[in-house]
């Protein structure tokens, strides 16, 4: 149980935070993601993606129906987050 909101909480700061300790306490990622590059690959590109994917995830049935939903919420987070980044070098650039 503590664990688990350490987690919740971190991923109130960082994505990439909770993704980490994730890995370091429990075996969520070593389920979702069948070989370690896929996870990494998520955690550098995609972190609220891959976190979103990581927690909808189960053994057997994989992710479905509002799990995907969550996963597509997630996507949209990562894809604002760097269309927010590069508005905000653009404008430091103008100004």
């Amino acid at each position: 149980m503590g664990c688990g909101c350490l987690i919740a909480l971190a991923t109130m700061l960082s994505p990439r935070l909770a993704l980490f300790l994730g890995w370091i306490f429990t075996d969520r990622l070593t389920i979702a993601f069948d070989h370690f590059i896929f996870g990494f690959v998520g955690f550098v590109l995609l972190p609220w993606t891959t976190l979103a994917y990581a927690v909808t995830y189960a053994p057997i049935a994989g992710v479905t129906g509002v799990g995907w939903v969550l996963v597509l919420v997630g996507l949209l987070f990562d894809l604002g987050s760097y269309g927010s980044g590069g508005k905000a070098q653009r404008d430091r650039a103008s100004a």
